[in-house]
């Protein structure tokens, strides 16, 4: 795993930990998009490749991982 600052790495742990509901993974995955930095990006794109998440939440990280890209173009 890649070295991200404090809170997107908090971030990142929450989004993979399965304890938690699908909505609270969600929903931190939206907050990881939305800090829209390169750290965030990578994040992302890490989370995607996570062949332990569900498909559905690897399939919004790369969704807002493609708007991230479109939004510093």
């Amino acid at each position: 795993m890649t070295e991200y600052p404090p809170e997107l790495k908090k971030l990142v742990t929450t989004a993979t930990d399965m304890d938690f509901s699908p909505k609270v993974r969600t929903d931190t995955i939206e907050q990881i998009a939305n800090l829209g930095t390169l750290e965030a990006y990578h994040a992302l794109l890490e989370l995607a490749a996570n062949e332990s998440l569900p498909v559905k939440d690897r399939d919004l990280t790369l969704k807002r991982a493609r708007e991230i890209l479109k939004r510093s173009s």
